[in-house]
Parts: C-alpha cells; sequence; structure tokens
C-alpha cells in the first residue's frame, strides 16, 4: 500500500498530501503504521520558519502512536504488532560530552521528529528504536498521542519548576492541560492565566482543577512558587516575575518565543530564578510515561482526517479548542 503523507515543502506554505513509496527501515529502525499523531504549536513555529535547524522539505508531527510493521537490522525489543510512540527527540549522537553527562537533549548533533526527521502527519513513519516508547494500555491512540510532547515537555518543565506548592500555569493549552492535572496529584495548587478574555479555557483550567483561573494579564491571588510559560509569548516572561515570591523560578518551555521586552533588574533580583527547558530526554520520556500509568490523565482531544492537516493547523493558531489536536489517518479509529 502506499504511504500518505502531508509535506511541508516551503516555509508559510500549507502542506501539501503527497502519495509516497512505502518505507523501508535501516539498521536500528522502526517502521510504524501511525495510528494517531496529535499537533503541536512547535508545528506551527516550523511552518512560520521559526525553527532555523528544520529540513524542507519534511513532513511534521512529533506525537506519533503507531504499530510496528518492521523492524529494521538490529533492534531488540521491539516486534511486529507492538504499540510505540515517537516524541520530538528522534536521535542523538551518544558520544559528545551532553551525551555522556545524559543531557541528550542538548546534544549538537540531535535530531528531531517532523523538524529534520520526516514525522507523523502521514500514514507510516521511521524511528529511531532507541527513541520510541511503549506507551501505558490505558489509553488509547488519540488519547496517547498527547503524551508525547504536550505531556513530555510539560513533565520536564514542571521537574525543572521544582517543588512549588503555588504553581502558574501561562498559556492553558495542550500541554497545560495534562500538566495541571499531573500537579494536582502531587499536591500542588494550580493557578492558570489564559488569553484575556477566553472564559472557556478560564472554565476548562477550573474543571481540571485550577484553584484559579483568570487572564495573563492579571496577577494570582497570592505570589506564586513558581510559574511555567508554555505560550510563546516574551511579554509574558516580566509578569511571571511579577507573580512569584523572592526565591521563585520561571520557567520558558517554549522552543520558540517571541521577544522578551526590556524589563527592570527589581522583576529578577530576589533570588528569583528564570530559565528556560529544551527538548526532553529519553529518561523524562520514562519517568513520565510510568506516571501517567499510575494515574488517568484526561487528555482533551479533537480529531481530524489526516487530510483536513491544514485545517487543524489554522485551528490551533486561532485557539479555537481546548485540549490537542489529533490527526488520525484513514481506517485508524480512536479507541
Amino acid at each position: 500500500m502506499d504511504d500518505c503523507a502531508c509535506v511541508l515543502e516551503r516555509v508559510g506554505e500549507p502542506l501539501r498530501l503527497v502519495q509516497r513509496a512505502p518505507l523501508a527501515p535501516g539498521p536500528g529502525q522502526l517502521r510504524l503504521a501511525v495510528q494517531a499523531c496529535a499537533v503541536c504549536r512547535t508545528d506551527l513555529h516550523l511552518i512560520d520558519g521559526e525553527l532555523p535547524a528544520a529540513r524542507l522539505p519534511v513532513v511534521p508531527g512529533h506525537e506519533i502512536v503507531g504499530r510496528v510493521t518492521a523492524v529494521g537490522a538490529g533492534v531488540s525489543g521491539w516486534r511486529v504488532g507492538d504499540r510505540a510512540g515517537v516524541p520530538w527527540l528522534g536521535w542523538t549522537c551518544g558520544e559528545c560530552e551532553y551525551c555522556r553527562r545524559g543531557e541528550e537533549n542538548l546534544c549538537p548533533t540531535a535530531r528531531f521528529t517532523g523538524c529534520n526527521i520526516d514525522g507523523g502527519f502521514a500514514t507510516q513513519a521511521l524511528a529511531d528504536a532507541r527513541y520510541a516508547f511503549a506507551l501505558p494500555d490505558r489509553y488509547g491512540d488519540a488519547e496517547a498521542a498527547p503524551l508525547l510532547c504536550a505531556g513530555l515537555i510539560g513533565w520536564r518543565a514542571l521537574m525543572a519548576a521544582g517543588p512549588a506548592a503555588r504553581l502558574g500555569l501561562y498559556g492553558f493549552g495542550a500541554a497545560a492541560h495534562i500538566i495541571a492535572q499531573v500537579a494536582r496529584w502531587r499536591g500542588q495548587q494550580v493557578c492558570a492565566f489564559v488569553r484575556p478574555g477566553d472564559a472557556l479555557a478560564a472554565q476548562f483550567a477550573r474543571s481540571l482543577g485550577a484553584a484559579w483561573a483568570g487572564d495573563s494579564t492579571e496577577g494570582p491571588p497570592q505570589p506564586l512558587d513558581a510559574a511555567i510559560i508554555f505560550a510563546p509569548v516574551g511579554a509574558l516572561v516580566p509578569a511571571a516575575l511579577r507573580a512569584v515570591r523572592p526565591g521563585g523560578t520561571v520557567v520558558c518551555a517554549g522552543i520558540h518565543m517571541s521577544e522578551i521586552p526590556a524589563m527592570p533588574y527589581t522583576l529578577l533580583w530576589g533570588e528569583r530564578v528564570l530559565r528556560s527547558v529544551a527538548n526532553l530526554t529519553r529518561r523524562d520520556a520514562q519517568q513520565f510515561l510510568a506516571f501517567a500509568a499510575a494515574h488517568h490523565l484526561a487528555t482533551s482531544t479533537v480529531g481530524y482526517p489526516l487530510g483536513a492537516a491544514n485545517e487543524a493547523l489554522a485551528d490551533l493558531r486561532a485557539g479555537r479548542f481546548n485540549g490537542a489536536a489529533v490527526l488520525l489517518p484513514p481506517g485508524t479509529q480512536a479507541r
């Protein structure tokens, strides 16, 4: 059977649905029949030309759930028929100082799924077997897809924020709607900051356990111990620094952010910490997926057929849904 794929050929242009010959796994690779692939804001950054390392043409999509249909030479631990999840980090060298230190997320020659490796906006995908993960059985294919980036990057950002009793989440999209639940399981109080005037997003946040939800232009009812910024809006950095207490932490969780405006040093003073999160590690995936297996995290998804990828991206850009969009290739069913 031929493979259908949505390809980004030029920055700023719509994806084009094309037919490809069947894929053959190379050494160390798995071939997957894609069952679901979530749509991420990073895909918008790719289309907008904000990821300079991107390879064009490329098939986007880095939250892949699929079934193994072929196993390349040298692969162990995977069999045809197994279900696998494939995240953003798709390959590292394993030899540089970062990889040797366990900081593979900072590998200077790392390759990323749906950016410089063809991703999951397709009916088939190839993946490095080292960077594919077994998924908890309790999640259906569409349910599991957002765990692979929104969940994983959110988890890494939550760990970077430290043991914050009061946690602020700026931008209540796919990542925040998962991590708000994780934080609640950990006994943390969550404050959700949404787009000004977005009452539905605020209501959605409260339905997932947020103790407070309001506009990102507002201050929280009490100073926060930490805040995570998921929205790619640089102006939220000084806002979050104002919201955290002395000694608090602000984590920038996106891969791209608009310019951070000039701000007085007094916002950072008081031993506040401002840091970023870059990519993920396999250890993050192992820890988070184990947590997800033990705790039911409700992923709110909106399904789109593969051929409607451009519509899903446009709806994400406009904020027309809560949770995550998920592309479903022909013949697949969410369970």
